[in-house]
């Protein structure tokens, strides 16, 4: 009789090979996402960024709106390249800029939905940092 260990190499490939397909998909996606959010808060081609920011937020760094979402798309830019090059530390990076993110929301006082979108997007940016390569398992 054959022992079980025969199956288990091909289940642990498999296992691997649907690791690396998650963590591929997910930081292909943390890198575009923000580098084109960020670009576009240079062009304001999908919405008006400033919408989106709490009068709070202005009053912390005294810059007019539209420079602070410079500063914004900047940052976003940055934080897509990091994915990309170090996706272990690029996506708590975008974790951490998420979480910004909903709190700026949630001071504001609306556009829950998108917070709560956020919040979804940020619990698969730390699953993105859980199966980088590098980490102890």
């Amino acid at each position: 009789m054959k022992s079980s260990t025969a199956f288990a190499a091909p289940a642990r490939t498999a296992a691997a090979s649907s690791q690396r397909q998650a963590f591929l998909l997910l930081r292909t996606v943390f890198t575009v996402a923000p580098i084109i959010f960020g670009l576009d808060k240079f062009t304001n081609l999908l919405t008006h960024w400033t919408m989106y920011l709490a009068p709070a937020a202005t009053s912390v760094v005294p810059l007019p709106a539209q420079s602070f979402m410079y500063v914004v798309g900047v940052v976003e830019i940055i934080a897509g390249l990091a994915v990309a090059v170090r996706p272990r530390f690029g996506s708590l990076l975008v974790a951490v800029w998420l979480l910004g993110i909903i709190v700026n929301l949630l001071v504001l006082g609306s556009y829950f939905d998108v917070a709560l979108r956020d919040f979804g997007l940020l619990a698969g940016a730390l699953a993105l940092n859980r199966l980088s390569p590098g980490r102890a398992r």
